[in-house]
């Protein structure tokens, strides 16, 4: 998505946050909200997830995007995560939390071909109600959707 980013080589810091051209990185951005996901969920993620709040930063850890030995220690660490004001949410509620409306920018044109990759079965529904509504074939009760 983003073939221009930088690479940020770490020296074997867990938490990327502590690797200081990690934090210049993130600082030189100008934003104060980060979507993050780690390899592992109570390790990559919370980790960098706690830091980033602790330094005022407001957070969305995407849940979908990182995993973890067994359920409870997913559930701990989203439960950690949580408490410090981190938002945990999936993808598609990640991405439709940035959109708001899909009249706007980023919008319907920006945001399907991303759904077209990554939640196809969502795209399609979209694009039959955006049919409908064009078309005029809206059933009753759809109207309000």
């Amino acid at each position: 998505m983003y073939p221009n980013a930088p690479y940020i080589k770490r020296q074997g810091e867990v938490d990327a946050w502590d690797n200081t051209d990690f934090q210049a990185a993130v600082n030189a951005t100008g934003k104060k909200q980060v979507v993050l996901a780690g390899i592992v969920t109570e390790v990559c993620t919370a980790f960098l997830a706690l830091s980033l709040r602790q330094a005022g930063y407001e957070v969305w850890a995407n849940t979908e995007a990182s995993g973890t030995l067994t359920p409870a220690l997913a559930a701990d660490a989203n439960r950690r995560m949580e408490n410090a004001g981190v938002h945990l949410m999936g993808m598609f509620g990640i991405a439709m939390d940035l959109m708001r409306d899909w009249r706007h920018t980023p919008g319907a044109v920006e945001v399907l071909p991303y759904l077209d990759q990554y939640l196809s079965a969502y795209a399609f529904v979209a694009r039959a109600h955006a049919g409908a509504v064009n078309n005029g074939t809206l059933l009753p009760g759809e109207t309000g959707l």
